[in-house]
């Protein structure tokens, strides 16, 4: 069962991981510029933001298997499209559609979490599915250099479909659908607003919701920045890129099972506060050193490693914590924390994407402003949920 809910929350990272080495051979092949083509990756977080919005309300009335086929579908379709563009508005276009149809994955994925695990069970879980979805950023990037150099960059997208195929067939074939749908479910868009307001209404999900996705926008501002700094800055080629973020993602896929040891010993709040204070310094060391100029691709390696180790034990606590109050409504419940995460992400991306230069400056103030802003919510939120109580 881990796996098969891996393989669908995996769909999302290898999407946004496999193209990233195909970055300069993509421009050139669309008469760009990297930083235009770093604008298909945003309106990618943008379609997950929205689409993620759009199932929610759908998982829970009409159960988890039809709406997750349809995005699957969708999916396949959009990155069939991208093999065959020939401009960057194409990519860029086709990029939204192909995020609108694997964000099903992903809100499905953490629903059935909720469904068939019980609550007190719900990190260790998530921690067991980041160790499938982290093998995606060790396997993608590397593979996505060879196929570029190998076969061009439309090689990717032809893996990526074939991706999208499989996992339909493991929906169909092994996937169980525990939940039961809610019939009398309105999808009037009024009633849609009232149900994620409810959501957001509960304390202990909006403020772990909102401190774990400002803080998990981090990663996607390292996903964005990575090619260029790497690639343009420290003139790495795209296979040694793509070996630079498989050893990083180690650290984060790592992390996460160090989380589940942590938790026979701490309460996922303890855990969320003390490493997130943690994360806050790495961060911010980051940026003094880039200001001082003391930057070279060693120490940047040095500093992402203790962030994204953070990360890894940040984000499954944030997100059994956040989904912990609800039996019902978890798919409207899992989409506004999945929409939260990836709006946070496409805000991040897109300011790192018209950031002007190559250098490390820009990414270590995005990763200390996202560590910094989700310490404070989270300080705050629990201090206004212990006088509400």
């Amino acid at each position: 069962m881990i796996l098969i809910l891996g393989s669908l929350t995996a769909l999302g990272p290898f999407t946004i991981d496999m193209y990233l080495p195909g970055f300069p051979a993509i421009a050139k092949d669309l008469h760009t510029l990297p930083s235009k083509v770093s604008l298909s990756l945003s309106s990618y977080f943008i379609g997950i933001s929205v689409g993620q919005f759009l199932y929610g309300p759908l998982l829970d009335k009409y159960g988890r298997k039809p709406p997750l086929l349809f995005g699957l579908g969708l999916y396949v379709s959009a990155s069939l499209a991208c093999v065959f563009v020939t401009s960057i508005e194409g990519l860029i276009a086709w990029r939204f559609f192909q995020a609108l149809g694997s964000c099903a994955a992903n809100v499905a994925a953490m629903a059935t979490v909720r469904d068939i695990f019980p609550v007190k069970d719900n990190a260790k879980v998530f921690a067991l599915l980041m160790l499938v979805v982290g093998a995606s950023p060790m396997v993608a990037p590397t593979l996505g250099g060879y196929l570029t150099s190998s076969l061009g960059w439309q090689a990717v997208f032809v893996v990526l479909t074939c991706m999208g195929i499989l996992n339909i067939i493991n929906v169909v074939l092994w996937l169980p659908d525990k939940y039961v749908p809610d019939r009398t479910l309105s999808l009037d868009p009024k009633s849609i607003i009232q149900n994620f307001a409810a959501v957001v209404k509960v304390p202990q999900f909006s403020t772990y919701a909102m401190a774990g996705a400002i803080t998990f926008s981090g990663l996607f501002a390292y996903i964005s920045a990575s090619p260029n700094v790497f690639m343009e800055h420290f003139s790495l080629d795209g296979k040694v890129y793509g070996w630079v973020f498989a050893f990083l993602s180690i650290f984060f896929i790592g992390s996460s099972q160090i989380n589940s040891m942590l938790l026979r010993w701490y309460r996922s709040e303890q855990i969320v506060r003390t490493v997130l204070c943690i994360q806050v310094i790495i961060a911010s060391c980051f940026l003094v050193s880039s200001l001082l100029g003391w930057m070279n691709v060693t120490t940047c390696i040095l500093f992402l490693m203790g962030y994204l180790s953070c990360l890894g034990i940040i984000n499954p606590n944030t997100a059994a914590l956040s989904l912990a109050p609800f039996s019902q409504k978890v798919g409207s419940a899992s989409a506004v924390l999945g929409a939260s995460q990836m709006t946070a992400g496409a805000i991040v991306s897109m300011a790192i994407s018209l950031s002007p230069g190559t250098s490390t400056l820009p990414l270590a103030t995005a990763l200390t402003v996202t560590a910094s802003t989700g310490f404070i919510i989270l300080i705050a939120g629990t201090k206004i949920s212990r006088k509400g109580k």
